[in-house]
């Protein structure tokens, strides 16, 4: 009698625990589903919260280094460069800032045999070029982690062409005469956030200069109007300040 309500209590036992463990089942079925639910929509507000902080600063500062194929001269190849860039945004308002930008530029003019040339070197004379530029940004994409902002730029170009030819002039060898020229460039920024604040950029990059031939050369031609230049910078943001 004993034995059989003690395998009667064992079953309702186990029945209560059967039944208390497919309850509590279904209330963690439901608590996972409704923390998925929140973590969705807390997830979409975190995304709109940094997006709307990381394009909701005032300033932007920049720079780094970069490659430029620049022509040196009216009948010479073109020169392989290395650059480097530094730049300031001001923003006037989540798409729309205004730049000022210092770039540098060096390389060696690839003098070659320079046919028709008086003068024949056996070594490749460096040059640099140090725009200075002001314009504008606008930014035509902006998510969370990517951005895309193209630029205008105006300004002036110092170039510095046979300061490293051992006494010969660019008259001599067929490279631009020193001067300071217009130059303006052209531009589209990919940036990639690691913080609001703190991105890597890379920039391909359009610069024309006006540099021209020494009037005293008469030897190479023919005079140049404007040099198509092209290259790509590198580097990296940092943001600060508040749009307000």
């Amino acid at each position: 009698m004993f034995g059989f309500r003690s395998s009667v209590k064992k079953v309702a036992g186990l029945l209560l625990v059967g039944l208390m463990a497919s309850g509590a089942d279904a209330v963690q079925a439901q608590v996972t589903h409704r923390t998925r639910r929140e973590s969705s929509a807390n997830r979409k507000a975190r995304i709109a919260r940094t997006t709307a902080e990381t394009y909701g600063h005032r300033y932007e500062v920049a720079g780094g280094g970069g490659y430029m194929r620049f022509k040196a001269g009216s009948s010479l190849q073109k020169s392989n460069e290395v650059t480097f860039w530094m730049s300031g945004t001001y923003f006037l308002n989540p798409k729309l800032g205004i730049i000022g930008e210092v770039r540098g530029a060096y390389g060696n003019a690839r003098i070659g045999n320079n046919l028709g040339s008086p003068v024949t070197l056996p070594f490749n004379p460096q040059i640099s070029e140090y725009p200075f530029l002001g314009g504008v940004a606008y930014r035509v994409y902006a998510k969370e982690k990517v951005a895309v902002t193209v630029t205008g730029e105006g300004g002036a170009v110092l170039g510095k062409f046979d300061g490293g030819a051992k006494g010969f002039q660019s008259k001599d060898i067929g490279v631009w005469q020193d001067a300071t020229k217009p130059a303006f460039a052209l531009g589209a920024n990919f940036d990639y956030n690691f913080y609001p604040n703190i991105a890597f950029r890379v920039s391909p990059t359009y610069v024309g200069t006006f540099f021209r031939l020494d009037p005293l050369d008469l030897t190479h031609g023919p005079q140049s109007t404007i040099q198509n230049n092209f290259g790509v910078n590198v580097g990296l943001v940092y943001r600060f300040g508040k749009i307000k």
